[in-house]
């Protein structure tokens, strides 16, 4: 990218860890001032000492403090602040707060809250699809208004099937029905955990389907109307809803899916007028079928696999895009990447590891990208998601990225707290992953392989006296 002169002077970001860090970069890069915002908690942290300008915003508590717009908006107007970057999370895909940064005549850096309220509703955006000829999966049109509509529709696409929150995100207000006899007490718990997270008891239902692969297409689209796609991720190494490794491209799809998911990726991004950079997902069963499920209307998580892939920096696409400019041409992709993330977790019962790092040292070499928050000293708080970094390596092919993660995790030492490192290992000795073969259930299959090794070590273990 090409950049003569800045798209802003400066942009606040409004949020913390690793994608703070990663978006003062571009700023640096693009020649923009940046101002971090950080709760009591977070005054030393990494994205803190990297802006120009630091604001405290509150306590701990993220309603209080990342999540706090009137603070948030107060941050930017006394920095005097032209547009705020709101990152993955928090309040990413609030359409409440996009309407407020334009009313304080601030930009925001993401979709137009209509874009945003339209698909982060997902029963709305669902019947959206279904109208414009995006395949969905089978299920209700818009959120169930009662129990017993809900269980005509369960009748009718039959089970298993999946109850999820409208409004929600990340497996929460989900639940996933096998029997007629489960529904009710499903839909209620559903009903009941989707407004405890989200505020409201909104709910629809899908047809639930066994072993899918989660592929997601990232798009790019401006003020002009040109949207582009820049292929896919696999995101099927999931446990509870939650990714822990994806690659590009899939081991999956064959060059006709992809390119047919891609078109229908620009026509879902069309359809709902959106600008920016975004991400359709989809399920994919086993004959490469492949069903609309979400669109994420932000950055995502797992968006360095496309940088690394295509050569071509999101986060200042975003920038770029929201101050007006027009998309670049992209170039085609190449190799083969992986990323890794890495949680302070334990990596077999996945509880949280809070605490303070008390030895570090990161990766690197060739093929090794490291977007990470966190150094020797650095507290890890409960407050806050447990990820601390994640590791992205690129290789000529498949079997190259995976012995280069494999080395790349090997160097990579964290002491003080427990990691999901071990985990990573695990997955990429797998014969199965190694094949390509895997999906959503694939963790399930991981765990319970290592449960009988680790029994039938204990059975041949000679006994102690």
């Amino acid at each position: 990218m090409t950049i003569q002169t800045p798209p802003f002077q400066k942009i606040l970001i409004a949020n913390r860890g690793e994608i703070a860090v990663r978006i003062i970069r571009a700023c640096k890069e693009l020649g923009i001032r940046t101002v971090a915002i950080f709760s009591t908690s977070d005054r030393n942290a990494l994205h803190v000492q990297m802006a120009d300008e630091a604001v405290c915003v509150g306590p701990p508590e993220t309603n209080s403090s990342y999540r706090n717009i009137p603070n948030i908006i107060s941050a930017a107007e006394v920095t005097q602040s032209e547009a705020i970057h709101p990152g993955y999370g928090f309040l990413s895909e609030n359409a409440h707060f996009a309407e407020i940064c334009h009313s304080a005549g601030v930009v925001f850096i993401g979709p137009s809250p209509e874009s945003i309220s339209l698909m982060g509703d997902k029963a709305r955006a669902k019947a959206l699809m279904r109208e414009t000829g995006v395949p969905v999966v089978p299920g209700s049109i818009g959120a169930v208004a009662s129990e017993d509509e809900g269980m005509e529709i369960a009748d009718e696409i039959g089970f298993p099937l999946i109850i999820k929150a409208s409004a929600g995100g990340g497996g929460r207000g989900m639940r996933i029905v096998h029997a007629k006899d489960g529904f009710s007490n499903a839909f209620q718990s559903a009903q009941t955990e989707a407004y405890q997270a989200f505020g409201s008891r909104d709910v629809y239902i899908e047809k639930y389907f066994i072993g899918p692969h989660h592929v997601e297409i990232q798009i790019l689209s401006d003020h002009d109307g040109n949207v582009i796609a820049m292929g896919e991720r696999d995101c099927s190494v999931q446990r509870r809803h939650q990714k822990l490794l994806e690659e590009t491209p899939s081991p999956l799809l064959t060059p006709s899916v992809r390119s047919k998911m891609s078109e229908i990726a620009i026509r879902a991004a069309k359809a709902c007028g959106y600008v920016n950079a975004g991400t359709i997902e989809f399920l994919v069963d086993d004959k490469r079928n492949f069903y609309f499920i979400e669109m994420n209307t932000r950055i995502q998580v797992e968006h360095p696999i496309t940088e690394q892939a295509f050569n071509y920096d999101l986060v200042k696409a975003q920038i770029l895009i929201a101050a007006g400019r027009s998309i670049e041409d992209v170039p085609k992709s190449i190799g083969h990447t992986i990323e890794c993330r890495i949680n302070a977790e334990d990596p077999w019962t996945f509880t949280p590891s809070p605490g303070t790092i008390t030895r570090m040292i990161q990766p690197g070499g060739p093929g090794v990208r490291i977007d990470s928050w966190v150094t020797t000293g650095s507290v890890i708080s409960p407050h806050y998601d447990s990820l601390l970094s994640k590791v992205i390596v690129t290789g000529r092919n498949r079997d190259e990225a995976i012995a280069r993660m494999k080395r790349a995790l090997s160097e990579y030492l964290v002491e003080g707290i427990k990691t999901t490192i071990p985990l990573h290992l695990t997955i990429l000795d797998d014969p199965d992953f190694i094949k390509g073969k895997y999906d959503t259930g694939f963790i399930e299959k991981v765990m319970a392989k290592r449960e009988k090794r680790l029994l039938l070590e204990t059975i041949q273990s000679p006994v102690q006296e």
